[in-house]
């Protein structure tokens, strides 16, 4: 078959003939490379040695080093200028009048004359002083030749020998010349070394003032991770915002801006420093740049703080070292000192950390409290901690409704007077319906303290976790009016603003938790009746301002600048009752976490104080009550209660069944009837549980034998 193959492609070589004799066909090697040229291989080697990353970081080290003695010997010779002559008043000078304040550049030049008259003194003092530096080196050699030879004669007298008269002369004589000779010793050798300890002295001052061109500086250092605030850093930064009335002023001063700084202060994780603006930039064109002015400092936006203190035309910055706020604060007190007790009048909570690394401590004494902030930034647990240090105070009472329910306030079973937890619309009815028996107690002891000014009212705390469900409740009574709202109408908003009106005189105190605040879930007459108002992250400036009050964030708060997410339990706190810098509005808060098991145990610790709190888990109304169930209740595990404080506790279970007409001795004739009755103990009289469970048991007894008959 193979004969039959047709070839489409014609054979480009000939045909050889078998019988042909082999022709071999010799094919020359390729010519060799011409040689690299010498001076193409050296400048190879060199560009290669050159362009090394160990060759640039030597000729870096080398050159930064080099320029930090000569910049060292720079500004060390600018000092001694400055010292020797009145340079630096005359920079001054023309700095404040470049910033056209003509009163600080006459305190100036009052300076510089007196430093000249200063310094025409003490050259006319020169004058005198060799005579009267002669002089005093004659009497003093003599004086001293005199108390020698003194006890000279002191040592003769009492060695019975009179060589001894000249020993101690002699002695001294002796120490003088070792002395010169330990001079001459050491002469040579610091001639020596004398010039390399002065370049040390010089490298010194340059590299701390690192004074070197960015090119020059370690990697650390010129990627801005870390790098130290210094005057001329925080100017450039100010002079590159986009201000042109600061950038203009800045290139007009003498100093290039550095008197508009006052001390750069180490503050906590950070460093703090006041900026005097010049005439014609205002302090919220300095504001409106935050972003700006962080990254110009080599910092993210929220590493830097600007506020307003009280001096005019300043701003302070706060910075923070790089990642600084990124780090735990630790564990709260509460949690690692078991012994830490806690005072509603005189104590503060302690809350966490401020910016400067300082504890942040605040007063609840007679103050209604407003946390709010997006949700799931730790609102309530800032909440919780301030009210598990509370608890510590036996004398506090707790009526809580928890509009989230998701057990976050169960540890207070046992503490709170009252519990109410879930989300449905029954539960903002009872949390309403609670906020009006606060109301009524309100009213009671405003009422009982107008007949007895010295009557003294143990403090109760209204705390209303997620507030804003009962503002948004769309539920209404027999009565038409809706439980929710923010009109006059609204029984949570009137029974709150009731509270806030006067609740702090009788110490009735409103604390309310809400989250992503608008003026439908928190209305400005209740949100301004807050005496302490902190807020978490929020998404707008505006609601910054429902949040903190407009005062507090032109004067420099914040929230809505914080990290949502990476934030959480940071507080921006408006209040008197937290130490908060001079000139300030507000404070940031870094809060203390406080987890679920360590605040059971907190918590077990403020029921140990007590004598045992039955919980209400629901606001009953129009139900008759059994008066002496509720005798029982209120008693919980207390073996005995005198009987005006079991009256105290009636009326806080229900104000409007246990009011003015339940006394002594209508305890007292409820107990009769049941065959028991008050009794004294060390001359009060006291109301006995046992007694209690005992009568409870024979009406029980009583109603079971009527049954059966």
């Amino acid at each position: 078959m193979s004969e039959n193959v047709v070839h489409l492609h014609k054979p480009t070589d000939p045909p050889t003939d078998p019988a042909a004799p082999t022709v071999l066909t010799v094919v020359p090697d390729a010519p060799p490379a011409p040689p690299v040229p010498l001076w193409v291989r050296s400048g190879r080697a060199v560009k290669t040695a050159v362009t090394h990353e160990t060759t640039k970081t030597t000729a870096r080290a080398v050159a930064r080093h080099g320029l930090y003695t000569f910049n060292g010997g720079r500004i060390v010779a600018r000092r001694t200028w400055d010292g020797k002559t009145g340079a630096r008043y005359e920079r001054m000078i023309r700095t404040a009048e470049a910033a056209g304040n003509l009163e600080a550049a006459e305190e100036w030049e009052e300076r510089l004359q007196r430093f000249r008259a200063a310094r025409h003194h003490r050259r006319m003092d020169l004058l005198h002083s060799p005579v009267e530096a002669a002089k005093g080196i004659a009497v003093g050699t003599g004086v001293s030749i005199g108390v020698l030879v003194a006890l000279g004669v002191v040592m003769a007298i009492n060695n019975h020998d009179v060589t001894d008269v000249i020993t101690p002369l002699r002695a001294t004589i002796d120490f003088i010349a070792l002395l010169i000779r330990i001079v001459q010793v050491v002469w040579g050798p610091a001639l020596t070394i004398g010039p390399f300890l002065a370049l040390l002295a010089l490298w010194t001052v340059g590299s701390k003032q690192q004074a070197a061109p960015q090119w020059a500086l370690p990697a650390n250092v010129r990627s801005g991770e870390g790098e130290p605030i210094t005057p001329s850093i925080v100017v450039k930064a100010l002079r590159d915002l986009g201000v042109p009335a600061l950038r203009n002023a800045i290139k007009e001063m003498g100093d290039a801006g550095a008197s508009m700084l006052g001390p750069i202060r180490i503050a906590g994780c950070g460093v703090e420093v006041d900026v005097t603006l010049p005439s014609g930039v205002a302090t919220n064109e300095v504001q409106a740049k935050r972003r700006k002015l962080a990254e110009n400092l080599t910092r993210h936006e929220h590493e830097v703080f600007i506020t307003i203190p009280e001096a005019a035309r300043t701003v302070r910055l706060w910075i923070a070292d790089s990642g600084a706020l990124d780090e735990p604060i630790g564990p709260s007190p509460l949690v690692t000192d078991e012994t830490l007790t806690a005072n509603y009048k005189t104590g503060k909570a302690p809350w966490g950390q401020d910016l400067r690394g300082d504890a942040a401590a605040i007063s609840l004494y007679q103050r209604h409290l407003l946390v709010t902030g997006l949700s799931n930034q730790g609102k309530t647990a800032a909440l919780r901690a301030l009210a598990l240090w509370l608890a510590l105070d036996r004398n506090v009472e707790f009526w809580i409704a928890d509009l989230k329910g998701i057990g976050d306030w169960a540890v207070f079973e046992g503490i709170a007077k009252m519990l109410i937890e879930g989300p449905s619309d029954d539960h903002c009815i009872q949390a309403t319906e609670m906020v009006e028996e606060a109301v009524e107690e309100m009213n009671w002891r405003i009422e009982a303290q107008r007949r007895d000014p010295s009557i003294v009212f143990p403090p109760l705390i209204v705390l209303v976790d997620e507030a804003q469900k009962a503002f948004m409740c769309p539920a209404k009574g027999e009565d038409k009016r809706p439980y929710g709202g923010s009109k006059a109408t609204s029984r949570y908003f009137m029974a709150v603003r009731e509270i806030h009106n006067q609740g702090r005189a009788v110490d009735v105190l409103m604390w309310q938790g809400t989250q992503d605040p608008t003026d439908q879930n928190l209305p400005k007459l209740v949100r301004e009746g807050a005496h302490t108002r902190a807020s978490l992250v929020v998404g707008t400036e505006s609601q910054a301002e429902m949040a903190l009050g407009a005062k507090a964030v032109n004067a420099g708060a914040a929230p809505h600048l914080l990290r949502q997410g990476l934030d959480k339990g940071t507080l921006v706190v408006a209040s008197d009752g937290i130490d908060i810098p001079a000139g300030q509005s507000s404070i940031t808060v870094r809060t203390h976490f406080i987890d679920d098991e360590p605040a059971a145990e907190i918590a077990a610790r403020a029921k140990a104080l007590r004598d045992g709190v039955a919980t209400l888990r629901a606001v009953d109304r129009g139900e008759e009550r059994d008066a002496l169930a509720d005798v029982a209740a209120v008693l919980g595990d207390a073996p005995r209660l005198r009987t005006n404080e079991v009256l105290k506790r009636l009326h806080a279970l229900d104000p409007s069944t246990y009011g003015d007409q339940w006394t002594n001795d209508r305890l007292k004739s409820l107990l009769e009837e049941h065959g028991e009755e008050p009794k004294k103990s060390h001359g009060v009289m006291v109301v006995h549980r046992d007694h209690v469970l005992r009568a409870l048991a024979n009406r029980d007894a009583e109603g079971s034998a009527s049954a059966a008959e």
